[in-house]
């Protein structure tokens, strides 16, 4: 209980500034716990950087921030060695990748290559440097924005490297209620400016190695391989989740428990959690374009199709 009550007391601060946006606040919590990596795609304005930067204050993590653009260097993001004359020897000067919450602002705005090295360190939770392996500070966490609208000058991520993130989540409008009361809190000026930490990074690393604990059961995880491979049957798929997915969905659903306060995984943790683990994990045929199916769609009717499993007892 009192497990639960330190994450709620996260998604709570961050409600403070995040008005309407509990369930996105919930999602980054478990992708945090989870130690995996977020993409937020949506349209200017809506928060996005505000999510993340209250998310770091709630946590008390080091905040840093990337803006991607076309001339950016993988050394922009990673770091560099640099010549010291008075020493005669290179030193390491890291780069903004090195930080425990990390905005990736606009990623689709930036050369594959430099891309590529922001995705490296994330799996890798290291850099490499003129052969010298940087370690990045624990706990390390990303969250990558993305515009959809927008496609001029950009650099749609491939498939293999949006695989890397744990969850791909939408913001959307608030509702009318909820930006009239955006209003008011703005009247006082900027909320995250009074935003505070509510636990330590010593206790969220150990909130983290909590949800190692968390049982999953072997009919779950069966449940988890059925939706997986039902997504590589399906006729709309060209590409379907890979067995890293369905790593990605266990892991998740393992933070999701903790987060309401359980020690076990259930089926309505998985279905809840999955949309948001596979959207971004299946490619599309071109006969689904034109059918104007998308990929939520598509995991929703999996989803309907696949029988949930119910746990006997041994005597039954």
């Amino acid at each position: 209980m009192e497990t639960q009550e330190k994450l709620q007391e996260i998604v709570r601060n961050i409600e403070k500034v995040m008005i309407g946006k509990k369930h996105i606040a919930e999602l980054s919590v478990v992708s945090l716990l989870a130690q995996g990596h977020v993409l937020l795609e949506d349209v200017p304005g809506v928060g996005k950087t505000m999510m993340v930067r209250a998310l770091a204050k709630s946590v008390g993590a080091q905040f840093k921030r990337i803006q991607f653009t076309p001339d950016l260097l993988p050394s922009d993001v990673l770091g560099v060695s640099i010549y010291n004359p008075k020493d005669m020897e290179f030193h390491f000067r890291p780069g903004p990748i090195m930080g425990n919450i990390v905005l990736a602002d606009e990623i689709n705005r930036t050369s594959p290559k430099t891309q590529a090295a922001l995705l490296e360190g994330m799996e890798e939770a290291a850099v490499t440097i003129d052969g010298e392996t940087y370690s990045i500070p624990k706990p390390f966490f990303v969250m990558a924005t993305q515009n959809p609208i927008e496609y001029e000058g950009t650099y749609p991520l491939p498939e293999a490297q949006l695989d890397r993130f744990l969850l791909k989540m939408k913001m959307g409008y608030p509702s009318y209620d909820d930006e009239i009361e955006v209003l008011r809190r703005a009247e006082q000026g900027k909320p995250i400016d009074f935003l505070s930490s509510v636990i330590t990074l010593e206790e969220l690393i150990t909130l983290q190695q909590q949800v190692k604990d968390v049982f999953v059961d072997e009919v779950v995880k069966g449940y988890i391989v059925d939706l997986s491979r039902a997504t590589r049957e399906n006729q709309y798929v060209y590409l379907g989740v890979s067995p890293r997915g369905s790593i990605a969905l266990m892991k998740a659903s393992q933070a999701y428990a903790l987060l309401r306060g359980r020690s076990f995984v259930t089926p309505d943790d998985v279905q809840f959690l999955a949309p948001f683990v596979f959207s971004h994990r299946i490619m599309l045929r071109p006969e689904a374009r034109y059918d104007g199916v998308s990929p939520e769609e598509i995991i929703g009717r999996i989803l309907i199709n696949t029988a949930v499993p119910i746990k006997r007892s041994a005597n039954q």
